[in-house]
């Protein structure tokens, strides 16, 4: 089953606009009236799927979750080699960067904006970096790393530094320095294990 099958045609709408404008310009700069006009969604409807626009951000964003990993993992799901799957991340990092609309990591840029740590919005942005830890460490344990774990936590922060360096700098190369220091960190982390 797809995920937006449960959904009405309307609430698709609602929470496409929400993430695109969330995305483009921040949750506190995207008010209840631009969301309405972009998703031609009445005001009435909005508030009988969620109680208010944190929920309704919330919602998009998971549904954003869902998309990104997928796509995630599509794009290095190719090499057989779980190191070279490792390896692919950058490149596919780099393929976003590039790509139009790029405004960062949508999960770090929403639990900015959120002071509270157990808020719904942050909740769901851990959730999200929980996810892609996981990916990452389900790869890493397949390559005979001595401590997996550590090596995924340390390939996180190279994603996510990579991500926020695109996107302060506008340098989309960046994935390419950072695929670099994972290529270094994979050979340091097998080299141990011998």
């Amino acid at each position: 089953m797809k995920p937006d099958a449960s959904l009405s045609d309307s609430q698709i709408r609602l929470l496409d606009a929400t993430e695109q404008l969330v995305y483009a310009d921040g949750i506190r700069a995207t008010g209840m009236d631009s969301i309405v006009k972009t998703s031609g969604v009445a005001r009435k409807s909005i508030y009988r799927h969620y109680a208010n626009k944190d929920e309704l951000v919330a919602a998009a964003l998971r549904r954003r979750d869902e998309r990104w990993m997928q796509w995630f993992i599509d794009e290095t799901s190719s090499p057989a080699d779980p190191m070279d799957r490792l390896l692919s991340m950058f490149p596919a990092l780099q393929r976003w960067f590039e790509s139009p609309g790029f405004h960062g990591c949508a999960f770090i840029n929403a639990a900015g904006e959120i002071g509270d740590a157990g808020h719904p919005i942050r909740v769901v942005s851990r959730l999200h970096k929980q996810r892609l830890y996981d990916y990452v460490r389900e790869l890493a344990g397949g390559c005979m790393l001595a401590d997996p774990d550590d090596v995924a936590r340390q390939l996180l922060v190279l994603i996510d530094g990579a991500i926020a360096v695109a996107l302060v700098m506008g340098d989309p190369s960046c994935a390419a320095s950072a695929g670099r220091a994972a290529r270094t960190l994979l050979a340091s982390a097998a080299s141990r294990t011998c």
